[in-house]
C-alpha cells in the first residue's frame, strides 16, 4: 500500500507534526491574496487540505472554500469547522473533483510529490486544469529541493509526550525517503515518507503538459523572489 494512505491517518503523524504554525499560514495566505487579487466572489479549492487550517483562513477572508484530502481522519476533523461556505470531502487529488468550477486552487505546505509513477503527477495537474475556470489560478507551495538536499540530516530523535520518534533520512533516485519509528508503551511502529525532489523545471514541465502557464515564482512566505541556492520554499503560481 502507498505510504500516504496509512501514515496520514495515524495518531503518530498528527503528534509528530502537531505544531503547525497558524500565524505563519495566515501571513502566507494574506500575502498570496494580495498578490493574486482574488475577488471575494471567488471559489477556492484547498487541494490536500489536511485538517483545514488554510481552508479555514481563506473562508474567514470571505471566500467560498472546498477542502479535500485523502486522509479520512483529517477530513473528519476538518468537517467540525464547516460553514455554509466551507466544506470538506475525502478525495484523491489525482481525480477530477468539480469541472470548470474554481477560480483558484491551492496546494500548500509540500502536499505533492508522493506518487511513484510520474503519470500520477501529470494527472494531478490535469485535474486542476479541468477544475479551474478559464483564467483561473493554481498555487503550489513546495520545499526548495536544492536547499533541503544541501542541509539534509541523516538522523533525528524527538520525544513528544510518551512517544519517542526515531527518524532516518536518505535520498534515492531523486526521492527523499524518511523512515520513522514511533516507540511508546504499545511497542515500535514503523512508517515511511517518500517525496520527490521536484525543481522549478519539473513543475514547469508538468504545467506545460497540462496547458497551465507559469506566472510567478517565489522563495518564501513573504513572496520574495525565488533563489535556487538560498530560498526555503518554491512557491509557483500558474494560470489556466
Amino acid at each position: 500500500m502507498d505510504w500516504f494512505k496509512t501514515w496520514f491517518n495515524t495518531p503518530y503523524y498528527h503528534l509528530l507534526y502537531g505544531n503547525r504554525d497558524n500565524k505563519e499560514a495566515a501571513f502566507f495566505i494574506d500575502n498570496l491574496l494580495t498578490h493574486l487579487n482574488l475577488p471575494k466572489t471567488s471559489r477556492c479549492w484547498d487541494l490536500n487540505c489536511g485538517k483545514g487550517r488554510h481552508s479555514l483562513y481563506l473562508n474567514k477572508k470571505g471566500y467560498e472554500v472546498i477542502g479535500t484530502d485523502l486522509s479520512e481522519e483529517s477530513i473528519c476533523y476538518a468537517k467540525q469547522q464547516e460553514t455554509d461556505s466551507l466544506h470538506f470531502y475525502k478525495h484523491d487529488m489525482r481525480n477530477l473533483f468539480y469541472a470548470n468550477y474554481f477560480d483558484a486552487v491551492f496546494n500548500l505546505f509540500t502536499s505533492f510529490g508522493y506518487f511513484k509513477n510520474k503519470h500520477d503527477d501529470e494527472r494531478v495537474f490535469q485535474s486542476v486544469n479541468k477544475a479551474l475556470k478559464p483564467g483561473g489560478l493554481f498555487v503550489i507551495d513546495f520545499f526548495n529541493a536544492a536547499c533541503v538536499l544541501a542541509n539534509l540530516k541523516a538522523s533525528e530523535e524527538k520525544q513528544i509526550g510518551e512517544v519517542a520518534f526515531h527518524i532516518r533520512k536518505r535520498v534515492e533516485n531523486n526521492i527523499i525517503i524518511k523512515e520513522i519509528t514511533a516507540e511508546d508503551k504499545t511497542g515500535k511502529h514503523l512508517f515511511k515518507e517518500e517525496v520527490k525532489t521536484f525543481t522549478l523545471t519539473d513543475f514547469t514541465t508538468l504545467a506545460q503538459k497540462a496547458e497551465l502557464k507559469v506566472k510567478h515564482c517565489f522563495g518564501n512566505y513573504s513572496l520574495q523572489d525565488f533563489d535556487e541556492h538560498a530560498s526555503e520554499r518554491l512557491i509557483i503560481t500558474f494560470e489556466k
